[in-house]
């Protein structure tokens, strides 16, 4: 039976109280994100604090989903990050109880948080959605003369196009404007230039008040406004300032939500369900209707052709059976011509038809498509919080690093990779280059392995993400080496043996000596011995060890001369200079694989001048300690 401990306990507060803080601040983050998208709506329009805390809110619950993952993630790596940075985590593991769990209290909370992410989805979020977009439409309506744009036509005003060359945001002058007024349809249109003018709201938000300068009216004149008038077709007047009222309710109204709730973002997964199959019921009854047009025409531009006298006579002089080509080789120039034209005609109109047709038949898919990608988006959005969860608690169990910032960084570059396939994902899937679900599940078929190897390595106290170890790792591949640390000790128990170590000394400066003699280093190493050959070197491997045994002897020295002379002794690499792995076959491999062989053969040369700078440092080194170990002895 599940029963909830003391330990459950203490990690689930743990949890809590950075889910709470990452949620919002991630919350915010997306928020401010989103804001910069709708900023043109929001300012300079005099919206009150009301519309502004609606805009806000149905923001915030459309984008909870979405804050959910991230802050799972960052929290449950903060969270082990920071148990394994105080060592309660090894105390844990060391009481007995195994990683997974641990986990165990917080996988239960992460599956509620993923079901509550899925009701989010379903149920709140689409109203909070169409809701969002209605207010987002209403906020556009008010206000027109900020968003008139320049250099295109603006058809925001009822009954009227206006164009704008430039505009100053500064003085809300408009300058070189064109506008088109249909009051009584094309045959009542109005034509205004300007030079400038400025367009205000009235003070009861009721109409909009254009005031221009420097300009010419054309206006078209109906038979019933002047009598008797038809040599005038249409009135021209030139004013130097001129004001005009255009009906406009500049009042903040809810705009008309039946468009919106149409949207696939607007419907829970149950309404897109029944909804597609009507969509695919309709796509289906669109492609016969446009499959029996296109039948249907080819049988008239046969029927056409058919009705030529001239190809009849040939076709009953022949009794009926001649083709096509030889038809057309009996026509007159003439008859050829127009038998072209003809064609020429009806395949463009076939082919404006069927890209018509296309067009509108690719709109029809999208509009499918969508439906198909919101219904897997509110299933993969809540799965990908579970996903997070097995992701960042084991790296953090790994990593054992708490606070903000290791976390931080980790935790961005999980989401952005997830971020960049989803996105890529439902680019792909909308434009119909991918499957929906392909493109919709891609970021949770990458991440999963991701997921299984991280919490594997995490249940098995791997070190594979251990910085020491890697940074050891490519000291070695580089060459680099530590130099030595020995400092004089406060208490010795045991004196150094002066005569021995001074008389093994004396030996290895001879066999170094000898060793230099017997053995070019300067010299290119053969590559054949280098990648096939056995790179056994004992002599430098004796060395270093009756080396390494002097310098553990002498470091028990009072003499600080003596103690600062034996941090001048390298630490050799006894077999880098012979060749470039341990292991025969991974040599033959860096043979064959010719670019890599090319890098460690320079890499093995490089530790052979290395080798020999050491020679002589050792050499030198042992003569100072020589010199002042007789010293002593004389003394």
């Amino acid at each position: 039976m599940f029963r909830i401990k003391k330990l459950d306990i203490f990690i689930i507060k743990h949890f809590a109280l950075l889910f709470a803080g990452a949620f919002f601040i991630c919350l915010f983050v997306l928020m401010m994100q989103a804001v910069w998208r709708f900023v043109d709506e929001l300012i300079g329009k005099g919206l009150t604090m009301d519309v502004l805390a609606q805009f806000f809110w149905y923001m915030g619950l459309w984008l909870v989903p979405q804050a959910f993952p991230l802050a799972i993630l960052l929290s449950s790596l903060i969270t082990f990050g920071n148990l394994g940075e105080s060592s309660e985590l090894t105390a844990i593991k060391a009481a007995g109880i195994s990683l997974m769990q641990a986990f165990r209290p917080l996988i239960v909370i992460v599956a509620l948080i993923t079901c509550c992410s899925f009701y989010f989805q379903n149920v709140i979020g689409p109203e909070a959605n169409k809701s969002f977009y209605q207010l987002l439409l209403s906020m556009k309506q008010k206000s027109p003369e900020l968003e008139i744009p320049e250099g295109v036509f603006y058809d925001g005003i009822p009954n009227c196009n206006l164009y704008v060359q430039k505009k100053d945001m500064s003085t809300g002058m408009l300058y070189g404007i064109m506008i088109y007024r249909l009051n009584g349809g094309y045959d009542d249109a109005t034509i205004i230039l300007a030079d400038s003018g400025m367009l205000q709201s009235t003070a009861e938000k009721k109409h909009l008040m254009l005031t221009l300068h420097s300009g010419e009216w054309f206006e078209n004149m109906n038979s019933q406004d002047i009598a008797g008038s038809a040599n005038i077709p249409y009135r021209r007047e030139t004013f130097v300032s001129k004001t005009i009222l255009l009906d406009f309710d500049g009042d903040f109204n809810m705009a008309e939500a039946s468009g919106i709730s149409s949207d696939a973002r607007s419907k829970s997964l149950g309404q897109i369900v029944n909804d597609l199959d009507s969509i695919r019921e309709f796509n289906d009854s669109v492609g016969h209707a446009f499959y029996e047009q296109s039948k249907n025409g080819m049988m008239y531009a046969y029927s056409r052709l058919s009705h030529n006298d001239t190809i009849n006579a040939i076709k009953r002089g022949s009794g009926g059976s001649v083709s096509t080509d030889t038809l057309f080789a009996r026509l007159q120039s003439e008859e050829k011509a127009d038998v072209m034209r003809v064609m020429v005609n009806d395949v463009n109109m076939a082919k404006s038809n069927l890209e018509m047709k296309g067009a509108y038949t690719n709109e029809l898919n999208r509009t499918e498509r969508k439906h198909r990608i919101e219904a897997y988006t509110k299933i993969t959005v809540s799965l990908t919080c579970l996903l997070f969860f097995f992701i960042g608690a084991p790296l953090g169990a790994i990593i054992r690093k708490g606070g903000l910032g290791v976390p931080m960084i980790l935790s961005v570059l999980v989401f952005i990779i997830h971020f960049i396939f989803d996105n890529a994902g439902m680019k792909m899937a909308r434009d119909g280059t991918w499957t929906v679900f392909f493109g919709k599940t891609i970021s949770l078929f990458v991440l999963t392995p991701l997921a299984v190897f991280i919490t594997y390595k995490a249940n098995k106290d791997s070190v594979v993400f251990n910085m020491d170890l890697y940074k050891s790792l490519m000291a070695k591949i580089l060459g680099l080496r530590q130099s030595r640390n020995i400092y004089r000790k406060e208490v010795v128990i045991t004196e150094p043996d002066y005569v021995s170590d001074s008389g093994k000394l004396s030996r290895i400066t001879e066999e170094i000596m000898a060793y230099s003699r017997e053995n070019s280093l300067l010299k290119a190493p053969n590559p054949f011995n280098v990648f096939f050959g056995t790179g056994e070197d004992h002599l430098i491997e004796e060395i270093d060890s009756e080396m390494e045994q002097i310098i553990e002897d002498l470091s028990n020295s009072r003499d600080h001369v003596i103690i600062n002379e034996l941090n001048n002794y390298p630490i050799i690499a006894t077999h880098a200079h012979t060749r470039p792995f341990g292991r025969r076959w991974m040599n033959v491999a860096a043979f064959i694989i010719f670019p890599l062989g090319i890098f460690f053969y320079l890499r093995m040369w490089r530790f052979r001048l290395r080798l020999l700078r050491d020679l002589k440092v050792i050499r030198t080194t042992n003569d100072n300690i020589l010199r002042r170990i007789n010293e002593r002895i004389s003394s």
